[in-house]
């Protein structure tokens, strides 16, 4: 038996639907349209993993970051005598921060959906426009 073609994996399929002749059933069309389906789906899925690899990453940054600022605060709080005036900017300026991560954390991960989305939205408009096509009566 002979292996299947790794790279066109709809091969083997288009072979045997070949065989049972339909009127009106474009095989070759059909197998395309589909791989195309295949392609949009495994670039969706691409996009979605580097935005979430990179949300991961920048999760990463900011967990050292902030682990490195709270080291730091510790140390000047313990030699400053732990002054409340600067207790209460030092909060205030890490909660910024916190706010200013959130925020870049979200537009990661809305970018990354929206990557993914136009990818599935433009092969299911090409999948409407081969369809009206296939219906077309031929001349």
């Amino acid at each position: 038996m002979e292996r299947p073609d790794a790279a066109n994996p709809f091969g083997e399929f288009t072979k045997m639907l070949e065989q049972f002749k339909l009127p009106g059933f474009d095989v070759p069309a059909i197998m395309e349209a589909r791989r195309k389906d295949v392609e949009a789906l495994v670039t969706a899925n691409q996009a979605a993993l580097q935005g979430m690899q990179s949300l991961a990453q920048k999760q990463a940054d900011m967990l050292r970051s902030t682990l490195g600022e709270l080291q730091s605060l510790a140390g000047q709080f313990s030699a400053s005598g732990g002054a409340p005036t600067q207790t209460a900017e030092l909060v205030q300026q890490t909660l910024h921060k916190a706010l200013a991560d959130m925020q870049q954390l979200a537009q990661a991960a809305y970018q990354s959906q929206a990557e993914s989305y136009a990818v599935i939205a433009k092969r299911v408009e090409e999948n409407v426009q081969e369809l009206k096509t296939l219906l077309q009566p031929k001349k």
